[in-house]
């Protein structure tokens, strides 16, 4: 297989279940049903995590498969509230507000 050939599987995979089977990683259907674009964004994420791709074919394959395999496990495991993998999940986290005191101190009103 070569580095285009390789490319070309690649964009004709549509579905997560397309993915799990090319890479040849056993699923179970009810979590990709309900996970499935979370496991690709994720596979998503974790290959963009890789400093340096590999230069054969096969070792990048496998790089592929095993961020795949992480991906698929991620949601085996936990859910997607849990695993907030899109920021819709994040949206209404607390959130960290800091006030210097300076700006409190000049916004109070003055006694006269």
């Amino acid at each position: 297989m070569t580095d285009d050939d390789f490319e070309l599987d690649l964009s004709e995979l549509t579905s997560a279940e397309d993915f799990l089977e090319y890479f040849g990683i056993d699923y179970v259907p009810s979590v990709v049903q309900i996970n499935r674009l979370h496991i690709l964004q994720r596979f998503h994420d974790y290959l963009d995590q890789v400093d340096e791709m590999p230069d054969s074919v096969q070792a990048k394959w496998a790089l592929y498969a095993d961020r795949l395999r992480a991906a698929y496990q991620d949601f085996v495991t936990s859910d997607a509230r849990t695993e907030k993998v899109f920021r819709v999940f994040r949206m209404h986290e607390p959130r960290r507000v800091a006030i210097p005191l300076n700006d409190l101190m000049e916004s109070r009103p003055h006694a006269t």
